[in-house]
C-alpha cells in the first residue's frame, strides 16, 4: 500500500496552500481570485481468471487558480501544490488575465451567497484496506461468478477504493473543505451457446464500504446477468413501448439536465431553451436535488463557486421549475444561480412508483432495454438514437434476450410519454431511479 492518508493533515496543507495563493492575488494586483485544491489517494486492483492483473496504487493532487482583473479572466493550474509552484501558477493566471477580452459576466458569485452552513455530510469513510485484503477480495468475487454453471471465461474482477480532500476558496473570504472516500467492486464475465457468446457485468459502489454488497453476490449477480443473455436473437421492427432498465433510466434523467444546464443554454444549444413552466413530464413527476443528504454520492455544503447548496425542484408537476446555472451561467441569462456550479448533487424521483412485474404487464408487447451503445443523442435538437439489447417481452412476460438492434426517438417526447417508474431503484449513483417506460419509440430489428 501507498502510505497512509492523513486526511486532516493534507486539509490543512490544502486550505493553506489556497490561502497563500489568494493572498499573492491581492499582492499582484488581481480585484479577485478564487481557488479549488484537491488531493486523492487510493488503490485499484484487478484480477483474471483466478490470477492478479494489476495493482494500481494512486495518488493525485492539484490546484487551480482563477484571477479576475476588472472584467477580465485568467486561469492556471498545477499538479505540484509546493510553495514554489503555487507563486507561478498565481503569477501566470494573473498574466493571463491581462491579456484576455473583458466579459460581463466574468466574476465571483455574490459574497451574501457564500456558503454559512458547512456540516459533516458522512461521505468520508476510509476502508484500511491492505493491497493483499483487496486482491482477495477480487478473486472472491470473479470465483463466485466463474464456478457458475454455463459461464465460460472472465474478463475480469476489479476493486478500487479511495479518499481525497478538496478544498475550494475565494477572496470574498470563504473557504469550504469536504472529505470524502468512495469504493467499488465489479465482475464482467463470458458464457457461451451454440448461438455464440456473451458477456454482462454487475457492481456494487458505495461511500461506506460497510455499504457494498459481499463480492460473492455480486459474481453470482453478474453470471445471472450474463447467462440470461444467451440465444439472443433480433427483435421485430416497428413502434414499440419500451422498458428502460434502472441503471439506463438514470441515463435519461442526465440527458435532462444537459439541456438545462446554464452552459448549453446561453449557448443556444439546448432543445429546452426558453421552457421554463412548459409542461415536459406527465403531471404526477417531480424531479428535485437533494445537496445535503448524508451519506449520499454526491453531497456538498456548497459548490464550485462557493455557494451554499440547497434543495431545488427541476421538475414540478411535470413542468420544467428551474434550470441548473452557476453564478456565471446565469449571469449570462440574466438570472439567480441555483447553486449548481458543478452540476446537480443527488437527483431524486418523486413519483407513484410500481413494481418491474407491474411496468412489464403494462408493456404487454415491446422491448425491455439492459444495455445502451454509441452516443446518438442531439442535445439541440433531442433526437436520440442508441443501439441497445435486453429482452423482447410479448403478454407481459419476458420471452428471450434480444440484441443488435437500435432504439430511437426524441428526448421531449420520450419525456412526455413517460407512462411509468418502477420501485427497483438504482441507488448506486448520485442520481436514484428505477425502470422507466416509455410509451412508444421506434425499435429497428431484423
Amino acid at each position: 500500500m501507498t502510505q497512509a492518508f492523513d486526511a486532516a493533515a493534507q486539509q490543512t496543507q490544502l486550505e493553506a496552500g489556497a490561502e497563500q495563493a489568494l493572498a499573492l492575488a491581492r499582492r499582484l494586483g488581481a480585484d479577485a481570485c478564487e481557488v479549488g485544491a484537491s488531493v486523492d489517494q487510493g488503490v485499484g486492483v484487478s484480477v483474471r481468471e483466478g490470477e492478479v492483473e494489476t495493482v494500481e496504487l494512486s495518488r493525485d493532487q492539484g490546484i487551480a487558480v482563477t484571477v479576475y482583473v476588472g472584467a477580465r479572466k485568467g486561469s492556471a493550474s498545477s499538479t505540484d501544490a509546493s510553495e514554489a509552484s503555487i507563486r507561478a501558477v498565481v503569477e501566470k493566471a494573473v498574466a493571463i488575465a491581462r491579456h484576455t477580452g473583458e466579459d460581463p459576466a466574468a466574476g465571483l458569485a455574490d459574497a451574501a451567497l457564500m456558503a454559512t452552513e458547512l456540516p459533516d455530510l458522512n461521505v468520508h469513510h476510509p476502508w484500511p484496506l491492505t493491497t493483499e485484503q483487496a486482491i482477495d477480495l477480487a478473486l472472491a468475487c470473479e470465483a463466485a461468478g466463474r464456478h457458475e454453471p454455463g459461464i465460460r471465461q472472465s474478463e475480469g474482477a476489479s476493486l478500487s477504493s479511495g479518499e481525497g480532500v478538496r478544498v475550494y476558496a475565494n477572496s470574498h473570504g470563504f473557504l469550504g473543505s469536504q472529505r470524502g472516500s468512495r469504493h467499488s467492486l465489479s465482475c464482467m464475465l463470458i458464457a457461451e451457446d451454440a448461438g455464440g457468446m456473451q458477456r454482462d457485468y454487475d457492481y456494487t459502489s458505495a461511500r461506506d464500504p460497510r455499504e457494498l454488497l459481499a463480492p460473492e453476490r455480486v459474481g453470482k449477480s453478474a453470471a445471472e446477468r450474463t447467462l440470461r443473455r444467451l440465444g439472443a436473437r433480433r427483435p421485430a421492427t416497428g413502434r414499440l413501448p419500451v422498458l428502460f432498465d434502472p441503471s439506463l433510466a438514470s441515463g435519461l434523467i442526465g440527458h435532462l439536465m444537459s439541456a438545462i444546464a446554464g452552459g448549453a443554454l446561453y449557448r443556444q444549444a439546448s432543445f429546452l431553451c426558453e421552457r421554463l413552466d412548459t409542461p415536459l413530464f406527465p403531471e404526477w413527476f417531480r424531479l428535485e436535488e437533494r445537496p445535503m443528504e448524508r451519506g449520499a454520492m454526491a453531497s456538498s455544503p456548497f459548490d464550485n463557486d462557493g455557494v451554499q447548496t440547497r434543495n431545488n425542484v427541476f421538475i414540478e408537476g411535470g413542468r420544467l421549475a428551474s434550470y441548473m446555472l452557476s453564478a456565471y451561467s446565469a449571469r449570462r441569462l440574466g438570472m439567480e444561480t441555483t447553486a449548481n456550479a458543478g452540476g446537480a448533487r443527488n437527483l431524486r424521483i418523486a413519483a407513484p412508483l410500481e413494481s418491474r412485474e407491474a411496468l412489464l404487464a403494462r408493456l404487454g408487447r415491446g422491448v425491455l432495454v439492459t444495455e445502451l451503445m454509441g452516443q446518438g443523442v442531439n442535445g439541440v435538437t433531442g433526437d436520440y438514437s442508441r443501439g441497445a439489447a435486453g429482452f423482447w417481452v410479448e403478454n407481459g412476460e419476458i420471452q428471450y434476450p434480444v440484441e443488435e438492434f437500435t432504439i430511437a426517438g426524441n428526448l421531449e417526447a420520450m419525456y412526455r410519454g413517460l407512462a411509468g417508474v418502477g420501485s427497483d431503484i438504482d441507488t448506486r449513483g448520485s442520481i436514484h431511479s428505477g425502470s422507466w417506460l416509455i410509451d412508444e419509440m421506434t425499435v429497428a430489428g431484423g
